[in-house]
């Protein structure tokens, strides 16, 4: 099949605006290799003003396109995949970020087996500074997985791949993992602003934070052995590791990230 376009995304949204802003940017792809799909005139004006051509239907995006990125919210994507069905042929290649949904189901879907790359990007992708896992379903062939790889390992973001099997485990990690840092974020905002800080909190906290990620991405050093630098014996944040260490925040949080790959695993099943 002669397909006009190397990329499309059906829906428009968020992640997939990211992701079509990080091709065209880092020239993964020139804006003319791409199409896209979505009902919502806002989301079309978005991707038109990249210079993205716009497909009429869904069924005309998948015609089109030879890798079509399903970019749909998980719960949309029956009444999706009843529409594309007749359309998908094994010359293509279908890129998931839907969360929670197991490459087999989508296959199930599309009535087909279907050459299926899955991904599990976060949303730090929208500031160019996404964490994405990468993982093959049964029929993808040997280099399917090549320009998805591209895609979310452009500039600052990375990508790595894995079993299928480790996607609940990515979800709880890195696909979630940005709430976790968040909700850091704002007991350290109260605790600053309770000490008097006031406008200054979030930009104290934001930017130590971001300061303490750079280290952590830069430096040879474990994330223990990081803190260990900073933790002088008898000082402040030695008196803040114990009070921690006193509310096992550690198994804590290691039991919500447990928590959040088995509710993963409930949803795709």
């Amino acid at each position: 099949m002669n397909h006009r376009y190397a990329l499309g995304f059906l829906g428009a949204g968020n992640m997939a605006e990211a992701t079509a802003k990080a091709a065209v940017t880092h020239k993964v792809l020139p804006s003319s290799q791409i199409i896209a799909f979505d009902p919502s005139p806002a989301r079309q004006d978005v991707f038109k003003k990249l210079g993205i051509a716009l497909a009429a239907s869904e069924q005309e995006l998948v015609d089109s396109a030879q890798q079509v990125m399903l970019a749909v919210k998980p719960q949309m994507f029956a009444a999706v995949a009843a529409k594309i069905a007749p359309k998908v042929t094994t010359d293509h290649i279908l890129i998931s970020i839907m969360a929670g949904i197991p490459t087999a189901k989508i296959a199930a879907a599309v009535g087909k087996p279907a050459r299926i790359i899955r991904v599990m990007p976060n949303t730090p992708l929208m500031a160019g500074l996404g964490m994405a896992a990468v993982a093959d379903g049964p029929h993808a062939q040997k280099t399917d997985a090549d320009l998805t790889m591209k895609l979310f390992a452009t500039g600052q973001s990375k990508a790595v791949r894995v079993p299928e099997s480790l996607m609940d485990a990515v979800t709880a990690v890195s696909g979630s993992g940005p709430a976790y840092i968040y909700y850091l974020a704002e007991a350290m905002e109260k605790a600053a602003s309770e000490l008097g800080l006031g406008d200054n909190a979030r930009l104290m906290v934001a930017q130590t934070l971001l300061g303490a990620t750079a280290m952590l991405v830069q430096s040879p050093d474990t994330a223990a052995e990081l803190r260990r630098k900073v933790t002088s014996p008898g000082g402040t944040t030695e008196a803040a590791i114990k009070c921690l260490e006193a509310h096992n925040v550690i198994s804590t949080v290691v039991e919500a990230i447990r928590a959040a790959a088995n509710r993963s695993a409930e949803l795709g099943a």
